[in-house]
């Protein structure tokens, strides 16, 4: 900036100035009044500078792991008590008809991050810590949010778990993020060791670190670390990604969070009491980031979006309701999740917005509150204008969901859905038939109305051909010399 308000200075004197390598001006003709003019114009440029950065927000995405639409308390949850979640609520825009990308993990964070869909990104299955066990490979190339925003401007950050790579060229610090405080892989076998079949993946940026404590309270703690410090640049807008592991299984809360559900609900089942103690407890933590966020004066200028990256597992006591099924299921009990945007001011703070959408259109909200270049070949739809109070376009939108997967069920193969309208056909494994539900009137899906609407069937299954062709284009496996010199 320094050496354009020089060029600037230039014009007005009819002085010249060589710019050294430490951005010196050294002086061939300046008199007094000239020194002024330069001055001040170095002051409104400056200050100039300064506004620009001011109104574009500070952005805070945060993804819970596997949260239920029926586990937080603002929407109906009888056991579970969320009260930061609610205030974030009561403080926002409330979502109740968003879908996640995904019913399982990576794909979910593929989409959210790239904006297009999990399969044209390389990323239709989870990316595990076991490569014969792997069924994606984040497509090299793609520009990632973070990438966009680091052009515009922000500095970025991801605290968390990533699940998108294990190693170059898919680690987070080579996808974007000019900060990584977390753990690379896909689950924690247990949230105090950190490990993953006995594996250490906690890094901070490219450094393998052994943090002590719950990865919940080290995630929130770090997160606010990084606050701390970008609170001291306030001329440099930020992006912070906080993608938390829990409530993932193992359902492990700490004792003393479990302690206190057993007292308050003595007959709760075992597994019901675990998972309530830990949503408690990431919703505490939740809290303590928020405030955080108050008391170092970032919330005016801080956007803040809540969601999670696929339904809860009910094997593991978690709830979905008013939803069918759970994790894994294309039913919208795996798919319907939490999502909350709190906006700078207050204007829509307490409203609820039933657009049907889907996670990845905050990367194209995001993109668009920061003023930064959209991506050209993106499926995600910017929900900027219900942030604005207005309605969204009449365009009609189609929502495509893939997820591909490993053992005896799905032996590698992948399986879909689509819903258009009122009609969603879907399967939850591949060599199931399909089944065509009419949300209009039947949203909780119990009715399979397949055989009673035959065209509808077909036009829906032609559209899944064209979605499946294009995903088809894109590698989802590592190039072969990869795979060769991890061995």
């Amino acid at each position: 900036m320094l050496q354009t308000v020089a060029r600037y200075a230039m014009i007005c004197t009819g002085t010249c100035y060589d710019f050294g390598a430490s951005i010196v001006l050294r002086q061939i003709h300046f008199p007094l009044a000239a020194m002024l003019r330069f001055f001040v114009l170095l002051l409104l440029v400056s200050l100039t500078h300064l506004a620009v950065a001011a109104t574009r927000p500070n952005l805070i995405l945060i993804l819970a792991d596997d949260l239920g639409f029926g586990d937080v308390s603002y929407q109906g949850a009888p056991d579970i008590q969320t009260p930061n979640l609610d205030r974030l609520a009561t403080q926002g825009i409330t979502f109740s008809s968003m879908r996640a990308n995904c019913t399982v993990c990576s794909p979910t964070r593929a989409a959210l991050l790239t904006g297009r869909y999990a399969d044209r990104v390389g990323v239709p299955g989870v990316i595990r810590t076991s490569p014969e066990n792997s069924w994606g490979h984040l497509a090299a190339g793609v520009p990632t949010l973070a990438d966009r925003l680091g052009h515009s401007g922000y500095h970025t950050a991801i605290v968390g778990k990533w699940h998108l790579g294990l190693q170059t060229p898919n680690t987070p610090n080579e996808r974007g993020f000019d900060f990584f405080h977390g753990f690379l892989g896909d689950m924690m076998d247990d949230y105090y060791t950190h490990l993953r079949g006995g594996i250490n993946f906690m890094r901070k940026n490219q450094q393998t670190i052994e943090p002590r404590g719950h990865a919940t309270e080290l995630f929130t703690q770090w997160s606010i670390d990084y606050l701390r410090k970008r609170s001291e640049s306030a001329d440099q807008p930020f992006f912070l990604y906080l993608a938390y592991n829990a409530p993932h299984f193992p359902i492990q809360p700490p004792a003393d969070w479990l302690d206190r559900t057993r007292q308050r609900f003595p007959d709760l089942d075992d597994k019901r009491a675990h998972n309530v103690a830990f949503v408690e407890h990431l919703d505490h933590n939740l809290g303590t980031l928020l405030e955080q966020l108050d008391a170092l004066g970032l919330s005016q200028n801080t956007v803040v979006a809540f969601t999670s990256d696929n339904g809860g597992s009910l094997p593991h006591g978690q709830r979905n309701l008013p939803w069918r099924d759970g994790k894994q299921s294309h039913y919208d009990g795996g798919l319907r999740v939490p999502f909350i945007i709190r906006l700078t001011d207050a204007k829509r703070a307490g409203t609820t917005c039933d657009y049907a959408g889907l996670t990845f259109d905050l990367n194209a909200t995001f993109l668009e509150l920061a003023g930064a270049k959209p991506d050209a070949e993106t499926d995600a739809v910017s929900l900027m204008p219900i942030l604005r109070g207005a309605a969204m376009p009449d365009a009609p939108r189609e929502l495509y969901f893939v997820r591909r997967e490993g053992n005896n069920r799905y032996v590698g193969s992948a399986y879909h859905a689509v819903i258009r309208g009122k009609w969603k056909l879907l399967r939850n494994d591949p060599f199931t038939p399909y089944e065509l539900y009419d949300l209009s009137s039947d949203p909780q899906e119990t009715e399979n109305v397949v055989a009673k609407h035959p065209d509808v069937v077909n036009q829906l299954k032609r559209s899944l051909q064209a979605h499946i062709q294009q995903g088809g284009r894109v590698a989802w496996q590592p190039p072969m010399e990869q795979t060769a010199a991890d061995d």
